[in-house]
């Protein structure tokens, strides 16, 4: 079976892929890019891409502050991601990549005229973390700050610092890292939103702690007024509430809702995940596979009919 990816245009073959040495964004990480995930539920022979639209909405918007052109509106990358992953034949749980690069080749930060090129990929995805409870430590590596790099913009050469800071964790005998600001307060993970559970209220940074506001995390706010009735307060955290939440777990497209129960090496809690984000794991399992007709505009079809989402959202308001 072949796997098939879309550059430019055209659909071709993944394993004909091939970008040359000299690329732009190789050398100084001048790419934008999304991360979307597809469920398969053998019950319903359906593979649903989870909020297709809204990651295509903020592609644009990443894609725009870096002045890259990106001639596909949202809806047609909705309909290339189907037509993508249903000519591969994609039958399991997948990662989508779309990333919009600098693509001309050459030394030198700037210059007029620079070209660039779109590619959408797709890969097999199971388990993010091996983890199903993650050990975290504080890293010594900082969140950058929104006036060094575009932080509300999914770029790749943000990333690097935060690659960093999972080597980092990984090294030292944990499972992910929690970045800090600049001035200390709490950020994210390396590639997670992260939420608190305080008297019996779900806390999480606000976009103002240099955060990417997760799609992910925007549908567990939603779900968790919908579906437990908890309000979201979003504000400065500092590390040493973490020490004392009741429970904390991360979000994101990769990790999903997953719980952290020691950070630095004390317990979170008891140490075991907590009722709430246990809860919300299993509602937002429910979601991505199909099982809840209320969160279904969520849910982009890969082979049913009437399949491209109406408004790319839940039943709330927009998040």
């Amino acid at each position: 079976m072949t796997a098939f990816a879309f550059r430019d245009g055209e659909f071709l073959a993944l394993s004909d892929l091939s970008v040359g040495i000299g690329t732009h964004a190789l050398h100084y990480g001048t790419n934008v890019f999304e991360g979307l995930r597809g469920y398969w539920e053998p019950g319903h022979e359906e593979l649903y891409v989870f909020r297709a639209r809204d990651h295509f909405k903020r592609l644009h918007l990443s894609a725009r502050f870096y002045g890259m052109p990106l001639p596909w509106s949202t809806d047609e990358l909705c309909a290339l991601t189907r037509e993508l992953l249903a000519r591969s034949e994609v039958r399991h749980n997948v990662y989508v990549r779309p990333i919009l690069f600098i693509s001309s080749e050459g030394i030198g930060l700037w210059r007029p005229g620079l070209e660039t090129s779109f590619v959408m990929f797709h890969t097999p995805m199971g388990k993010y973390i091996a983890a199903d409870a993650l050990r975290c430590c504080i890293s010594s590596w900082r969140r950058p700050h929104g006036t060094t790099a575009p932080t509300r913009a999914k770029v790749g050469g943000v990333y690097a610092s935060l690659a960093l800071a999972r080597r980092e964790a990984e090294e030292t005998g944990f499972d992910e890292a929690i970045t800090l600001t600049v001035d200390g307060r709490v950020a994210e993970g390396s590639a997670e939103n992260v939420f608190l559970v305080i008297d019996g209220r779900l806390v999480t940074p606000s976009p103002g702690a240099d955060i990417l506001p997760g799609i992910t995390r925007a549908s567990v706010i939603e779900i968790a007024a919908r579906e437990l009735g908890m309000s979201t307060t979003e504000r400065d955290v500092n590390p040493s509430e973490l020490a004392f939440a009741d429970e904390v777990f991360f979000t994101g497209t990769a990790a999903e809702v997953t719980p952290v129960v020691e950070i630095d090496r004390r317990p979170v809690g008891d140490g075991t995940p907590g009722p709430v984000t246990q809860r919300l794991a299993a509602v937002f399992q429910e979601v991505v596979h199909g099982a809840r007709e209320d969160y279904a505009s969520w849910l982009l079809p890969v082979y049913g009919a009437g399949a491209a989402p109406a408004e790319g959202r839940g039943p709330g308001p927009a998040p």
